[in-house]
């Protein structure tokens, strides 16, 4: 049975947008196809930074004819009422409608008989309206341009049974875009004209032009190559679901490669520099195999195979990073030159709630919800009370204003940093989790008061 491949492509979409781009455009397609009728036996969708493709198989040649009943006036109706429902149901006299009784009386039925379309005359109406309607997050408008898509919009592949299907999508009243059986593949390695006409040649050929087009693969390709980079050096790559999710939509075509930098950087606690490369930079952070602690290396993503091996890559990379690690310890090394508890004070500045007050009126509720509990669940009531005072005392940090996800971490450190009994730093750190499903639920006494009421 014939076979539907629609592509729209265009400059980079942001890596968050992508998988719900896809989804959206398959669901508003599909669901005005099955509302005129037209049934499907299987759909696929591929997204990546330059394309959002849908493929749907088993279609038919046309829509089946379709009759519908539209309710009218009651018999006997004025003579307006009467000539509006037949102009909206598209007749000529009132004997060409059917009469009908319910519990109120008898009424007019129009029988509308709909012929089924072919299904590629529906494809050239519904692609270029979901082009129009398409619910992006964000969008914008280029050039002169009235038509408004997440970034600019180059060209519509839409083919049926190998066949392109004909249709316009206007820009502006003097541009528009022209469907066609033409994409493009890597826009560095292999940016000439592919033609295509099915999902099967279109994967293949886009695969021969340097572009993983399932997104899925990009992020097994780019999982597998790093752990193989960092275990040829007795290392282990620390994984990031979310972040590999990121990267394999900023790619078309990876290339893990695995750099270094000053190991110096190595007494800045490793959240601080995981969360700098994977925030800021996009890498993954690296251990060492055999003792577990953080390697002085990152594994980085290239969307091109270098000629030199990706080694100015890597170079350029290092440099960058190494400045985002010099801000990093410049905020370590400043924020431990005052003691933390003298920022317990200063939570006076930060508003909770309007009518709640201040974050330090919060830390005092959560100090006395704390002695109470901390006989009851066998809690040192000390160490819990000075845990409490302390817990949002690196708000005030210049490390947790620029990394807000560190925020309990850092105390944390901070506390240790000043000789803090560690289970008071642990408390400190435990009181936001857990943090979702995967994380673990603290046990200890005076980290369990903390996740019981902040």
């Amino acid at each position: 049975m014939p076979e539907a491949l629609i592509e729209l492509f265009c400059e980079e979409i942001p890596s968050g947008m992508q998988k719900r781009a896809a989804e959206d455009f398959q669901r508003m397609v599909t669901g005005e196809l099955v509302d005129a009728g037209v049934t499907y036996e299987w759909a696929r969708i591929h997204y990546g930074p330059r394309r959002l493709m849908l493929a749907l198989g088993g279609l038919p040649g046309a829509a089946p004819d379709r009759k519908e009943e539209r309710k009218g006036p009651r018999v006997g109706a004025p003579e307006k009422a009467l000539e509006g429902f037949l102009k909206s149901a598209g007749l000529s006299s009132i004997d060409e409608c059917e009469q009908q009784e319910d519990k109120k009386g008898a009424f007019y039925v129009a029988v509308i008989e709909k012929p089924g379309r072919p299904v590629p005359d529906l494809l050239a109406d519904i692609i270029p309206d979901t082009v129009r309607k398409f619910p992006w997050p964000k969008s914008m408008r280029w050039g002169a341009g009235s038509l408004r898509w997440v970034r600019p919009l180059h060209s519509i592949v839409c083919t049926f049974d190998g066949e392109v299907v004909p249709f316009e999508v206007a820009l502006n009243d003097k541009e528009i875009i022209k469907s066609g059986n033409v994409t493009y593949g890597h826009r560095f390695m292999a940016p000439d004209a592919i033609t295509v006409s099915r999902l099967e040649d279109y994967e293949v050929s886009l695969e021969s032009a340097k572009v993983m087009v399932d997104a899925e693969v990009r992020m097994q390709s780019i999982l597998a190559d790093a752990k193989t980079l960092c275990q040829a050096q007795g290392l282990e790559l620390v994984e990031d679901d979310a972040l590999l999710a990121e990267v394999a939509g900023l790619v078309e075509w990876p290339v893990p490669l695995l750099g270094e930098f000053d190991e110096s950087f190595l007494d800045v606690p490793p959240e601080v520099l995981t969360s700098t490369m994977r925030t800021n930079q996009k890498y993954f952070a690296v251990r060492d195999a055999a003792t577990g602690k953080m390697a002085a290396k990152f594994v980085c993503v290239a969307n091109v195979e270098a000629q030199d091996g990706g080694a100015a890559i890597v170079d350029g990379n290092g440099r960058v990073l190494r400045a985002r690690f010099s801000d990093a310890r410049f905020f370590w090394d400043e924020d431990k030159k005052r003691d933390i508890r003298s920022r317990v004070l200063d939570l006076k500045k930060i508003v909770f709630h309007a009518k709640l007050g201040s974050v330090h009126d919060k830390t005092a509720r959560v100090a006395s919800l704390t002695r109470e509990l901390a006989s009851e669940i066998g809690a040192d009531e000390e160490l819990a009370m000075r845990a409490a005072w302390m817990s949002k005392a690196d708000l005030t940090t210049g490390m947790v204003y620029e990394f807000p996800d560190l925020q309990g971490v850092m105390g944390r450190y901070y506390a240790l940093e000043e000789g803090a009994d560690p289970k008071v730093a642990d408390a400190i750190r435990d009181h936001y989790a857990p943090q979702g499903p995967n994380d673990d639920v603290p046990t200890a006494p005076e980290s369990e008061i903390g996740r019981a009421h902040v």
